[in-house]
Parts: structure tokens; sequence; C-alpha cells
């Protein structure tokens, strides 16, 4: 197979463009046209083509590109028009945009430009700039000629920028990026648009009831303690912070306090429509994803939008506004996701794939082989909790156990745990909480070793020294260039330094990117291992996600679960076999213990 790189420059402007628009949106737009297309083969000079839409099909297709590997910067772009304008979908595509964020996270940016600058592969041009508002027959063959050199220029960047970054990123990433791609680019699930509509119409009427009949006022919900009761009558725990004023506890409902901002995306639409209406929002959440839904539906099937590598973690993240990895697990919205004609959605969920994880890093061999037997883990942390015999256990108690098991494998500590149960319903005075994780630690001392063995790792890390972390030969701590995982890339800290606190100690902390800006996130042991477990929870899952793939159609993954389409006449025997691969154990962790639950239906709803 040959590398084809290929590089699409389109019409856009000031109302029309990529940065008003989602991809789907601008693609599947009227106003889309395409102005020309550079494609390079392998070594050889870029060509560049500028014709009508059948022209430039035919031109396209005398590269034969379904037989080929088809690289671009930003293939979800470019592999989408191949697919959506043209009908050709390529035999496998390469990304160096996916590459950069796999390599470089926030250390270096994801723009070709940065990108080529940083490898010292060449410069971009900015002849894009001149091309604001004009259609393919408004250049002159001058101008024409330019943008073709500009286009030729960035797909010579590409191709160069992919042999430099390839030389240490591991194949099985390589091919976790075209499945990725392929979710989008060349769509199969279907919109029921009768369910979205039905939905959009309860969703908005149950926001009227919730804020007219029950009597919560727009003006009652400018009152911090009264908007605090109206959340706790929904089952939520007010958020909190520390007043920079006062020094005091106060409550967090600015419109920058991060964990509120969080409830405009809360499981419950009453709860996101009264935090809106205390930010002046005028739509919710539920509202702008369901009429997204629609307006993708009255274009065509659903292109799924993740984004490879969105966390540092490795986990895969929503894109192009429409992010499915955070619905509800009940959410209506999931009906309305279905699959084609006599396909059904087979969805299966890893079953605690992080605790399992943990416990096997940390060596908790009690707990390990529990998991092995199938026992009931919550149970026997509720045993150990309330000092009673497994059978004896209650439904509450269970849950308690369950809570412990899943919460606080990473360092949390008793304040945020009795919040957390608080959250759920479970009210327990500050003693229980700390007697809770007293007895979870005293439970599984290998865990709590694990963290202190973490600290150690980010004290390696900061000076540039290895240390050892976990299991022998699974992790490696590679000083500054960060955690070098299983599947070859890195856990990485960029910028690790510390810093000063207020009591005389200090703290690390590392460069995150949120949005724009380059913030500092704390790290401490604790912390680094629920990255670490969550980085090789998603190798697992990346691993079990392209076996699956060889015999169905994967088309979602959401945290640790995998979703593909089976034909319906074989539904059985395709649950069958996603159980079976979804239990399959990595090489590196062969006596890692892992299960999974399957179901399928006409829906992705259907499934839960």
């Amino acid at each position: 197979m040959n590398i084809v790189t290929i590089d699409f420059e389109t019409y856009y402007d000031r109302d029309y463009s990529l940065s008003k628009m989602t991809t789907e949106e601008y693609i599947r737009d009227q106003r889309f046209e395409v102005i020309g297309v550079s494609v390079k083969v392998d070594n050889a000079d870029p060509v560049w083509f500028s014709g009508d839409t059948e022209e430039s099909h035919q031109f396209l297709k005398g590269f034969s590109l379904e037989k080929h590997l088809v690289l671009a910067h930003n293939a979800m772009f470019d592999g989408a028009i191949l697919s959506w304008i043209y009908g050709i979908k390529p035999k496998a595509f390469l990304d160096t945009l996916c590459m950069g964020r796999a390599l470089h996270g926030t250390e270096v940016g994801g723009s070709l430009a940065v990108l080529a600058s940083y490898y010292g592969v060449g410069q971009k041009g900015d002849e894009v700039i001149h091309a604001l508002g004009k259609h393919r027959l408004d250049f002159d063959s001058v101008s024409l000629a330019r943008y073709g050199a500009y286009c030729s220029n960035d797909v010579a960047l590409t191709y160069d920028l992919f042999r430099a970054m390839s030389k240490d990123f591991p194949w099985i990433e390589i091919k976790l990026i075209d499945l990725t791609l392929k979710m989008f680019t060349d769509p199969v699930l279907q919109i029921d648009m009768h369910v979205l509509h039905e939905h959009l119409e309860a969703v908005k009427k149950s926001k009227e009831d919730l804020l007219l009949t029950a009597g919560y006022s727009k003006k009652d919900l400018m009152s911090n303690d009264r908007l605090a009761n109206v959340l706790r009558e929904l089952q939520v725990l007010p958020p909190m912070k520390i007043s920079p004023t006062t020094g005091k506890e106060a409550y967090a409902f600015a419109k920058n306090d991060e964990e509120f901002i969080a409830l405009l995306e809360h499981p419950s639409p009453n709860v996101q429509a009264v935090v809106a209406a205390r930010m002046g929002v005028k739509s919710t959440l539920e509202e702008t994803r369901t009429e997204r839904l629609i307006e993708i539906g009255k274009r065509g099937a659903l292109p799924v939008p993740l984004r490879y590598y969105a966390a540092h973690t490795g986990r895969w993240g929503g894109d192009d506004k429409l992010n499915l990895q955070n619905l509800p697990r009940l959410s209506k919205l999931k009906y309305a996701i279905c699959a084609p004609k006599d396909y059904v959605v087979v969805d299966s969920d890893s079953s605690q794939i992080e605790a399992r994880t943990l416990a096997w890093l940390a060596g908790q061999d009690d707990l390990v082989s529990a998991f092995e037997k199938g026992e009931d883990v919550y149970k026997i942390m509720a045993s150990a909790i309330y000092n009673k015999d497994i059978e004896l256990i209650t439904k509450d108690e269970r849950f308690v156990g369950k809570t412990t098991i899943l919460g606080s494998g990473y360092g949390m500590g008793a304040v945020k745990f009795q919040r957390q149960l608080n959250t759920f319903g479970v009210v327990i005075s500050s003693n229980e909480a700390v007697r809770i994780i007293n007895a979870y630690r005293s439970t599984y001392e290998s865990i709590p070793d694990l963290w202190q063995q973490a600290n150690r790792a980010i004290d390696a890390m900061h000076v540039d020294m290895t240390a050892p972390l976990g299991r022998e030969g699974v992790l490696q701590v590679e000083g500054r260039k960060g955690i070098r995982l299983p599947n070859g890339l890195y856990l990485k800290y960029p910028n690790l330094r510390t810093v000063a606190l207020n009591t005389g100690k200090f703290e690390y902390v590392y460069d995150t990117k949120k949005g724009k800006s380059i913030v500092p996130t704390k790290l401490y042991g604790g912390k680094l291992v629920e990255n670490i477990c969550q980085a090789l929870a998603r190798i697992i899952i990346g691993e079990q996600m392209l076996i699956i793939a060889k015999k169905y159609r994967v088309v979602m993954t959401v945290h640790d679960a995998i979703v593909c389409l089976a034909p319906a006449n074989e539904a059985n025997t395709a649950t069958e076999f996603v159980e079976l691969c979804m239990r399959l154990r990595p090489e590196w962790a062969p006596d890692l213990p892992l299960n999974c639950d399957v179901s399928f239906g006409p829906s992705y709803g259907s499934c839960q």
C-alpha cells in the first residue's frame, strides 16, 4: 500500500467557516465547495488539481485510494470530504494531528504550523487568508496557482511530519486512529427524528413546569441560600469553595466556578434547568444537544465525532460540539441513535476495569483474587466496614461498600467521601467517613503503598531520574519524559514543578491545556495512580476494540465501553463474541481479571 497524502482547500467566508460551524455542518451545507486538492503519493512531488465536483472526482479516482493509506493533518475533515462528497473510502487513514496529540499533548500544540516548526520540516504559508469569500471561479490563473502551491506545501509538510513522528509511534495506535476517524467519516448510525422531537418538547415542558409550577422563579434562584435548598431538593449537594475574601467556606455558584458549571451537564434535565436559569442561559444542554441531533438527522446519518487522545491519559473525548461521551445512562437521546435496517446495536461495558487494574497494579492479591472468582467485592468491603458476615450485608451497606471501592482507590479523603455519599442521598457523620476510609486503607494496604510509591516517582520525574512504580515490567518512569506505558506512548507531565503553599510546604503542579489557556494542575501520588489506571484501562479497551472490529463494525467508544453493529439475525452470536473479546487479557497483564456487561437492541438506548 502507498501512503497518499491529501489536503483540500474549500470555500469559506465570514459567516460560513469552520470557526463558526461544526465539521459535519460545514461539509454538508449547500454552500460547500472544493476550490482544489493537492495529492502526494509516497515521496513523489505533490500534484495540485482544481476543477468542478465531477472533474475532481475523476482526478481522485485515479489514485485508487480504496487500496491505499490516506494521510492528512486533520483527516476528520479531509476524510469526510472524500467520503461524503466523492463517495471515496480509503483503505485506512493516517493523521498527524491525532499523532501530535498523543506524542505532545500541551507541550507543542496541534496545528500543522506549530508541529512543522517543532520538527524542523518546513514552514506553513498563509495564502489561505487571501481566499476569504472567493469561490473557485473567482480565482484567476495566477492566484489559483499560488493557492495550489500553498496547498502542495501543506501536503509536503504533512508527509515529512508523518515520517518524523511515526518513528516513535506504536502501530496499534495508528490502527486506533483509523478506527476512530471512520466512525465520523463513514457514518452508519441512524437518527430517529420522532424520538428527538418528542424528547425536545418534553424537556421544554419539564423546564417550564419546574421553574413556574414548582415555584422556582429566577428571582428566587438568585439567592444563594434558596438555590442551595432547590439543589438539595433535587438530590444534588451544592458545590462549595473557600471564599478568597473571608477565607471561609461559601457556595460555589459563580459563573466561573467549575463545579457549578459542571451541573449544566448533570444527568437530570431539572438540575440543568435550575442552573441554567441562575446563570442566565436560555437553553439547557439537553435542549441544545437534542436540537443539534435533530439538525444532523435532517442532513443524514450520524457521524460520531470522537477526539482521539483527548485526555492526557489517552482517553477519547467528544468533538465537533457533540459530546456523546457524557450522555446520561438512561438518556432518551440514546433511544434516538439507532442501528440501520436489519442490524442491532451491541453495547459492551467493561466492569469495574479501573478498580480491577488498580488492585492488580498494586499487587493487592486478595482483591484481585476476589475479582477473578467473580465474588461480590462490594459486599466484601462492606463486611470489613461494618464488621459483619457477608451474608448479613444489607443493600444500603453494599452501596457504601461499592462507593468505597470505586471512589477511595486514589487517596480520597474523608471529607470528600462524606460529600460523595451525601450526593447519593446517604448521610453519614464526619467520624463515620473517617472510619470507612481507614477501613479501606487497612483492608487493602498495598493500594496506599502504591500511592507512596507514586509520590516517589513524581520526585524522580521532577529531577529527571528513574524510579520503580507498580508491577515490574509494566511501567517505566523515565524522568522528565514521563511514564512509559505498555503501548509505547508516555504519560506526560509538562513543566512539572513545585509551588510553595502558605503552610510552608510545597506541592507539585504541571501544565494542562484548557481551551486556549495553560493552567497549573496539582499532582500527587493518588492522582498519578488514577492517571495510570485510566491510561492502562484505555489501552486495554483499545486493544479489545481492534479485535472486535475485525468481525463487527465498531461505531463508538464511551469511556470503558465499546459499541458496535451486528446483523440482527446473529445478535446472540455477536454478543457472545464481543463478551469474549472484552474478557481478553493483554499480553502485559496476563493475570489481570476482566469482565463485562453486554447487551443488544435496535437502538443505543435499548441496550441499557
